[in-house]
């Protein structure tokens, strides 16, 4: 008995490349929203540990998988901890991300005296701190606190002390602001002819 088989009727050419294209979006979409997002550095807030130029990839999931435009998650993740370098939504303006480093959880004591950090009273070793103006003091910058951090609130420094618009001088990170944690360098450059390789694929801690 003899069969007989018929072709499937193929595609036009258009819908093969639009389908593969929405695929291509909604894994972008898909990827960016809930697994990574890249983010450029453009100021020195954060030296030495990331440059101006530095081209970072940072885990949306680590904190948590949260329904988009909404305070729900799918996924709760864990806290946030001492040291973690963070993307978060600017208190003063959402619409611009920010990157610093958590210095106090909900319930520590902060402050600092004469640029010494202090934290729940005692003074904290930061090796990844640098200090641009060590001899002048200012108020507010130099000289804070204390205070205690609200619960579902964050304290967040830059580490570039000296020249970093932080919660010293606009307040507390919630909880539902961060956006990311900061993971790795995947490029990094000052200029065409500065390519600084030495940092590519760095590890930020």
């Amino acid at each position: 008995m003899s069969q007989i088989l018929q072709s499937k009727k193929r595609k036009p050419l258009w819908r093969e490349y639009g389908e593969a294209l929405l695929i291509a979006l909604v894994l972008a979409f898909f990827i960016r929203t809930f697994v990574v997002q890249s983010f450029k550095i453009p100021s020195e807030s954060m030296l030495q540990t990331l440059q101006v130029g530095d081209y970072l990839l940072a885990t949306k999931f680590t904190y948590g998988l949260r329904v988009p435009f909404t305070s729900y998650y799918f996924y709760e993740g864990r806290q946030p901890e001492r040291g973690d370098i963070i993307i978060f939504e600017y208190p003063k303006d959402p619409s611009v991300d920010f990157i610093k480093r958590v210095v106090g959880l909900p319930g520590d004591v902060i402050e600092v005296r004469n640029k010494q950090f202090y934290r729940n009273g005692e003074p904290v070793s930061e090796s990844y701190v640098q200090f641009t103006d060590p001899h002048r003091q200012e108020a507010v910058r130099d000289n804070y606190g204390p205070v205690t951090v609200p619960p579902g609130k964050y304290f967040v420094m830059g580490d570039n002390r000296d020249n970093s618009m932080d919660s010293r001088f606009w307040g507390f990170v919630d909880k539902d602001a961060i956006r990311a944690k900061a993971w790795r360098i995947y490029w990094s450059w000052g200029g065409f002819d500065d390519i600084r390789w030495d940092r590519l694929g760095k590890l930020l801690q």
